[in-house]
């Protein structure tokens, strides 16, 4: 009896000291301050960069596939290769008011000029240099109303620098040659730069980006009063209709500018007589 006393005490106090030892774990864990994760500068999340805006198609509509055949003679004519009259602000320095394309195109001729050069130099180099053209594209329609197709030509002004300006030419087939009865030039992308031309209702119908821009003579016309445009991205574009009178293309109705932006927005006529005449246009 003695020997299971013994060992029944023995066993309580195994199990004293155990308790004792899991409540002075549990009471220790308790008081654990909780470590916060580290997270590497490596995976630290940094924003995105904004988008890089897209750079409209300005050419679009000038080189789909409206109007590229006719059956008239004039369709079968190489326009690559011809000789073309340059309009009035666009001649060479040395006066000479053509240019001559091969397979369609001429590069431009540049001179440089710096203070060390004597001044016959200077002006010799100046005369030297010529602009350079290139071959965008042909269309055809009947444009005077004779029952026959013309060819409307555009070209590309290559000055050596960005500016990408651009000449119109519209030709009508007269004793079995293309004769010129209208050369025009446009403006550079968004200020004034070319963006359709077509033919409606027998009228030829004109569209240059930029707020009423339009054609006037052999010239498109220069901007109105906070015409102000990145050359990459224009947000308004003019549109102007004419009519071949048997000597020349003469404009019809009003002049109308749109909004890119804001394709929903009304458009506007005569704009730049509002502009410039404010008193004028409310009465």
């Amino acid at each position: 009896m003695r020997s299971c006393s013994t060992i029944i005490a023995a066993l309580a106090l195994l199990v004293g000291i155990a308790a004792s030892a899991c409540q002075n774990k549990v009471e220790t864990n308790e008081n654990v301050t909780p470590q916060m994760a580290v997270v590497p500068r490596s995976a630290e999340i940094t924003p995105a960069p904004p988008p890089t805006p897209v750079i409209p198609d300005l050419q679009r509509e000038l080189l789909d596939e409206r109007n590229k055949t006719t059956a008239s003679p004039i369709g079968t004519f190489d326009f690559k290769n011809f000789t073309y009259e340059l309009p009035r602000g666009w001649q060479n320095p040395d006066g000479t008011a053509e240019i001559k394309l091969t397979n369609g195109k001429i590069a431009p001729v540049s001179r440089d000029v710096n203070e060390k050069m004597a001044d016959d130099e200077k002006a010799e180099a100046k005369q030297q240099r010529r602009i350079g053209m290139s071959f965008v594209t042909a269309k055809y329609f009947d444009a005077t109303g004779d029952g026959e197709d013309e060819a409307i030509v555009v070209l590309k002004v290559e000055t050596g620098g960005s500016a990408i300006p651009q000449l119109v030419y519209v030709f009508s087939w007269k004793d079995d040659a293309p004769e010129l009865i209208w050369p025009f030039r446009t403006g550079d992308r968004a200020d004034g730069g070319l963006k359709d031309l077509r033919l409606e209702n027998g009228n030829l119908v004109i569209e240059l980006y930029g707020q009423d821009r339009f054609i006037l003579g052999q010239t498109e016309t220069g901007k109105i009063t906070n015409d102000i445009e990145q050359l990459c991205c224009p947000t308004y574009f003019s549109r102007s209709v004419y009519k071949w009178n048997g000597k020349n293309f003469l404009m019809q109705g009003k002049r109308v500018t749109f909004s890119i932006s804001d394709p929903g927005a009304p458009p506007i006529e005569n704009l730049g007589d509002i502009v410039n005449n404010p008193a004028k246009s409310k009465k």
